[in-house]
């Protein structure tokens, strides 16, 4: 048996999502069928969306073995459950993998009805394509594992490429932290404002910013020589003299997003702001935020901040936690996700 526990208990007293906006939903009639479950990697997110829909967090164990091999156990009766599994995969990346999927087949071999995977951040996702010789398509594979594991279907927020929702054989629902972006830097009310994408894939994301702001848009040609490592090549669109946002869906060491950053001041930008979905923010990451010109970096909590990162004044954090409980009750209740977006 396991040799340390961690139990993941019932709470009465539930945290109070940030957003103003997110009211708590009038569900038509209390049913102990909706079950939402989560393992460790997010667990503060999950209280959040508990809190939002009126629920209680479900029961499970989740502990290792003394040679590092996850235990789950789900301590409260799922058969015929629609469940939600919430876990992102975020560092350490194969053990919350590992987590969800145990989870998933813990519930599945109990009888849920119906299991969804809510993946606020997912994992592997930019190894999506041989871009080299005799390399693998890992989104590909974990998309493939989460099936194998139980999934019914999948709810997943800013993916690093919005056709991964092919690499699934089961439904996707694909969630933009957009909304809750934009409606923060509308009340800033930033003037002169370019929106900017970091680069070429990116130019959807920025414009939907852009036109949702009302403002200008402007993309950076980069190359990237290798792994985590970009030069920036040129600036495409007029930023001088202007305040500029960079958007982009992760920050993982921030080396690109200080090149962006540097080259829109270099080109005469007056300010430089910087938003994302994920704030990966690993190795040096903090330490070249703080190094930056960025003046403020605007995350969501799809992950945890490390406590680096906490400590950096100019890292913001934005709660996504009602957007997600609404699309979780859409889903329960058969309703559209996407109207959540008109």
């Amino acid at each position: 048996m396991p040799t340390a526990t961690t139990i993941v208990e019932k709470t009465e007293k539930k945290p109070v999502p940030d957003e103003k906006s997110e009211r708590k939903p009038q569900r038509a009639r209390v049913d102990d069928r909706f079950k939402i479950f989560c393992g460790t990697a997010n667990e503060a997110l999950a209280d959040e969306v508990c809190a939002f829909l009126g629920l209680t967090r479900g029961q499970a164990l989740v502990t290792r073995f003394a040679d590092g091999e996850c235990y789950v156990q789900i301590q409260e009766n799922v058969r015929g459950a629609d469940v939600f599994v919430m876990q992102p995969t975020c560092r350490p990346v194969d053990m919350h993998l590992m987590e969800l999927l145990m989870m998933m087949d813990a519930l599945k071999r109990a009888s849920a009805r119906r299991i969804t995977a809510v993946i606020p951040y997912f994992g592997y996702a930019r190894q999506d394509r041989k871009d080299k010789p005799r390399v693998p398509i890992s989104s590909k594979l974990v998309a493939d594992l989460l099936t194998t594991a139980g999934a019914d279907r999948a709810l997943v927020v800013d993916l690093h490429a919005p056709q991964l929702q092919g690499f699934f054989n089961i439904p996707v629902d694909h969630l933009f932290a957009s909304p809750v972006l934009v409606d923060y830097f509308k009340k800033l009310n930033l003037p002169d404002l370019t929106v900017v994408s970091p680069d070429a894939g990116g130019v959807e994301r920025a414009r939907f910013f852009a036109k949702k702001m009302d403002a200008a848009l402007a993309i950076v040609d980069k190359r990237r020589v290798e792994m985590n490592v970009a030069e920036v090549m040129n600036v495409i669109g007029e930023v001088d003299g202007r305040t500029c946002l960079i958007i982009d869906d992760l920050i993982d060491t921030a080396g690109t997003l200080v090149k962006v950053a540097q080259a829109l001041v270099a080109n005469g930008a007056k300010t430089v702001y910087s938003c994302c979905s994920h704030p990966v923010l690993s190795g040096p990451a903090v330490e070249n935020l703080s190094n930056s010109p960025i003046t403020e970096v605007v995350v969501t909590n799809t992950i945890p901040l490390s406590e680096a990162a906490r400590q950096l004044p100019k890292i913001r954090v934005l709660s996504i936690a009602g957007l997600i409980g609404r699309a979780i009750q859409s889903i329960h209740e058969e309703t559209s996700v996407s109207r959540l977006f008109i």
